[in-house]
């Protein structure tokens, strides 16, 4: 008589497996909805606002007009009628899309005379068109250091230059916020076979400017090539908007490699690289952000264009916003409110805690104004604040309402 083996049950039933399935996807998003659960009650989570009106010193959000103080057009570029009528012209010539990357089709004329411009405007021989600063950012670092190399950057760099410096895969040297001994140290300790100096020129955060004389001439001593990041000193200071590096008349030489952006004072989109002519090549050749992504379109590069001549033509609205400035932070020394020290458009007001920074930019947009509250990681923790930046759109009477209100609410 034969004996009848009962069959092991097989765990990769077709039962099973889908169990197991919808357990490592449940699992996956109740992880991902704990995250959001813990960055809510830490006073953390991001909410997004949404315009139903053009950028500008008022927008209008959910039928209300507010007044925005908050926004990086800085000279009130953004919806000025040259730059808009550009990007109009150009779209009936050229369409939209650009259609493929810069090394395959995508690059026009208009890309290239875009790049002339800024080699001219920044003294530099060459300049590499980029859709954002972010991936400019990360083809400087990811091009010029790797692996052998280190990349130094200032302890309050631009989320991007952090993340640019990591994915180098070169080692990641962070030095005191603004402070030159503290790089000189770095650097010195450093057996890094190539060095490179990242930094702001203005500290998005905190709107105080980089020690760019000091930290050259660190550089010079130790053999490092210095990258500036104007992003929020393009278009704004020196004489003629050339940014920091004009203002502080700092020769081409003592900065090798210059990068901007178009989305903050010329009110467009994108960035570029300036440099010599090498430099600008290898970018060409070795910078994925430059080689495998869409270039800008051209009636973008086109509103870019326009947004420069207007630079040059308006310089009144530099001045307007200098004295802006001035008014505004005087109005709030005189009110004791607790100002970080920064002599551009962004000024920190420090309120420390986060849900009270939060509470307070509530209370501003019942009031009808548009302020964000920036909150770690954005920030170090217990450095919540409210970052006020002013722009050439404003009049004296709508940051007078703004000091007023504060006055009120602190």
């Amino acid at each position: 008589m034969s004996r009848q083996i009962d069959s092991p049950r097989k765990d990769n039933s077709e039962e099973n497996i889908s169990r197991k399935n919808n357990s490592g996807k449940d699992g996956f998003k109740d992880r991902l909805e704990q995250k959001l659960k813990d960055r809510k009650v830490q006073n953390l989570f991001r909410k997004r606002h949404t315009l139903t009106s053009c950028q500008g010193p008022t927008v209008k959000i959910d039928g209300r007009l507010l007044i925005n103080f908050c926004s990086n057009d800085y000279l009130g570029l953004a919806n000025h009628p040259e730059v808009v009528s550009a990007f109009k012209k150009t779209a009936d010539q050229y369409g939209i899309g650009s259609g493929a990357s810069s090394l395959v089709c995508g690059r026009c004329d208009l890309h290239q005379r875009l790049e002339e411009r800024l080699a001219e405007k920044t003294g530099r021989e060459a300049a590499l068109i980029f859709p954002s600063g972010y991936m400019a950012n990360l083809a400087v670092a990811t091009t010029f250091a790797g692996r052998a190399d280190g990349v130094f950057l200032d302890r309050l760099a631009h989320a991007s230059l952090i993340d640019a410096a990591r994915l180098s895969n070169a080692r990641l040297h962070r030095y005191q916020h603004v402070d030159p001994a503290s790089l000189d140290l770095a650097l010195k300790q450093s057996s890094a076979d190539q060095k490179l100096v990242l930094t702001d020129a203005v500290f998005s955060m905190d709107g105080d400017k980089a020690p760019l004389d000091e930290l050259i001439s660190v550089c010079n001593v130790n053999n490092a090539v210095l990258v500036v990041d104007d992003a929020h000193g393009f278009g704004v200071l020196g004489k003629n908007g050339g940014g920091l590096l004009e203002e502080k008349e700092i020769s081409v030489g003592d900065v090798p490699i210059f990068v901007a952006t178009f989305g903050k004072a010329l009110g467009t989109a994108g960035a570029f690289i300036a440099a010599d002519q090498i430099m600008i090549e290898t970018l060409i050749q070795f910078a994925r952000t430059y080689i495998y992504t869409t270039a800008q379109p051209p009636a973008l590069i086109s509103a870019t264009l326009a947004a420069l001549e207007v630079l040059e033509i308006e310089s009144w609205r530099r001045e307007k916003l200098g004295a802006l400035v001035k008014h505004f932070c005087s109005g709030a020394n005189a009110l004791g409110l607790d100002l970080l020290s920064s002599e551009t458009a962004i000024q920190p007001l420090m309120i420390g805690d986060s849900e009270n920074a939060v509470r307070i930019s509530d209370e501003l947009f019942d009031a009808g104004f548009l302020i964000s509250a920036i909150r770690p990681p954005t920030v170090p923790e217990g450095g919540a604040r409210l970052r006020i930046t002013l722009t050439a759109g404003h009049t004296e009477e709508q940051v007078d309402r703004l000091l007023e209100t504060l006055g009120r609410l602190l």
